[in-house]
């Protein structure tokens, strides 16, 4: 399981380039709604993470928009590594 953006807006998730294991959690704080992309193979993974954290703020996921095969997925934020001669 790995967060992929923290506090990220809803519209962020119609993203067609995430993988399709990608999902939007909400969860509330200080009384507003907050979003994270997450990235997890297994759902009860996602849950017992965000549920340790947040407990009764917690909320729920759905999955995102995204269409890509996450073994071919690159993520975006990871340097590449330079060729050294």
């Amino acid at each position: 399981m790995r967060v992929f953006k923290q506090n990220c807006s809803k519209e962020e998730a119609s993203d067609k380039t995430l993988p399709y294991t990608c999902y939007l959690v909400t969860y509330t704080v200080d009384g507003k709604e907050t979003y994270d992309l997450a990235i997890s193979t297994k759902q009860v993974e996602m849950f017992d993470y965000y549920w340790d954290l947040y407990k009764k703020d917690f909320i729920g996921w759905v999955q995102s928009d995204g269409r890509m095969n996450p073994k071919l997925w690159q993520d975006p934020s990871k340097k590449k590594p330079t060729k050294t001669k």
